[in-house]
């Protein structure tokens, strides 16, 4: 092996817990196969400008002992390589001033989409390969994979759910916990499942299109009111942030204001969603004479800095070291993942969405055992409740007679 060979290593997009791991085990892998390894600082932020100046020469030492560590060593940005033309260059330009060779991305859909404008921009003088990462879970891989920092965040996550249950129970009132999840409601039913949450709304239970606020705040207050009736004033709901997308900008006003990254997506953290269900869902209790008190409970950045559990610990030493042999192997422009205990690249065009030239993202299957068995264990609104004697008793709970609360709540049951 030539020993002038280079390796980078960047991290593009929010952080995920794992990050050090592939960071640790690419280095590890790189360096006892003879390569030189620099670490870029900050994803492509510096290199789209013709810095190449933000970069460090890892060695072993330098990284034995990261990959139970949460965050990045590397930090990361959002920074778009492909924005245009000229930033595409310049980027590629620094990755040649500094005598890369080979290039390992560790990013999520919009990290793996620049590195696919890198790979056709260099025609094989850079190999390139992506590390699927992202809390979200919605990546396409392989045997319904998870990227890796899905199941850390899923436990954080659930832990936090758990107090909030606690507490919600001893202080008799409702949580509505939003968690992250810009298009796939994944991490939201993870949570609620496996925590034991009293509901979870994500956007896959919803036809494609726009989203009416009022069915999301039905669907929550039908959830209190059918808790009422069995006795409890209290509970947690989890709420995918993912929905703020799909509401129309005239009944989420925050969306047309909230800033948009450098991949032009809304800033879903800038949208106020779980203070606009409150109010919404508040103002419907009080329509109905019910006096509940609803608080709401923003969970997303605790989780992506976590420091990974051992599933995340191991998967992402296999990725790391599966990305080094694929690059050395003559590999290049592929995502990195693992099916049945093996390396599995997958080309980044195989990945795109035809219509979009993007990225395809992977939804939650609301038809699987899996969502079903997430379903029955919700305390929401089903077709049976609007059947006596229980439409009755939950009407009971309200100022409604039984049929002005079918009209009302029955389009939940359909």
């Amino acid at each position: 092996m030539n020993g002038d060979e280079t390796l980078a290593i960047l991290v593009g997009g929010g952080p995920a817990p794992g990050i050090n791991g592939v960071i640790a085990s690419a280095t590890i892998e790189a360096r006892n196969s003879g390569l030189r390894v620099l670490g870029i600082y900050e994803g492509y932020r510096h290199l789209v400008r013709g810095d190449t100046s933000h970069v460090q020469e890892l060695e072993i030492d330098d990284v034995s002992r990261l990959h139970f560590t949460g965050g990045s060593m590397l930090r990361t940005s959002r920074t778009n390589p492909a924005k245009d033309p000229e930033s595409l260059r310049r980027c590629v330009r620094s990755l040649t001033m500094l005598g890369v060779r080979y290039l390992i991305t560790i990013g999520g859909d919009d990290t793996t989409f620049g590195a696919t404008r890198i790979a056709a921009e260099t025609k094989g003088r850079i190999g390139v390969a992506t590390v699927p990462k992202t809390i979200d879970n919605d990546l396409p891989l392989p045997d319904n994979a998870p990227t890796f920092g899905f199941e850390t965040a899923r436990a954080v996550g659930s832990a936090i759910v758990e107090n909030l249950m606690e507490d919600a129970r001893t202080a008799s009132r409702w949580y509505l916990a939003v968690t992250m999840g810009r298009k796939s409601g994944a991490l939201a039913l993870g949570i609620c499942k496996a925590a034991g949450a009293t509901i979870a709304v994500i956007p896959e239970e919803f036809p494609d299109g726009t989203i009416r606020l009022a069915a999301v705040v039905d669907t929550l207050v039908g959830a209190i009111v059918k808790r009422l009736a069995s006795g409890q004033d209290h509970g947690v709901a989890v709420v995918a942030e993912g929905i703020a997308e799909r509401i129309a900008p005239d009944e989420l006003a925050a969306v047309t204001t909230a800033a948009r990254d450098a991949y032009g997506h809304v800033r879903l953290a800038d949208v106020p969603l779980g203070s606009v269900l409150r109010d919404a869902v508040r103002s419907r209790l009080t329509e109905l004479g019910l006096d509940t008190t609803v608080v709401p409970k923003d969970i997303g950045y605790e989780l992506r800095s976590a420091k990974p559990i051992p599933f995340d610990a191991e998967y992402t030493r296999t990725l790391g070291y599966g990305a080094v042999r694929y690059l050395l192997g003559g590999g290049s422009g592929s995502l990195i993942a693992l099916a049945g205990g093996r390396i599995h690249p997958v080309t980044l065009n195989e990945m795109l969405d035809p219509a979009t030239g993007r990225i395809r993202v992977r939804m939650v299957d609301v038809t699987t055992e899996s969502y079903e068995v997430a379903r029955k264990y919700m305390i929401r609104l089903e077709p049976h409740d609007f059947t006596e004697p229980r439409l009755s008793r939950l009407a009971a709970q309200t100022t409604l007679d039984p049929e002005a609360f079918a009209a009302q709540f029955a389009h939940l049951g359909r």
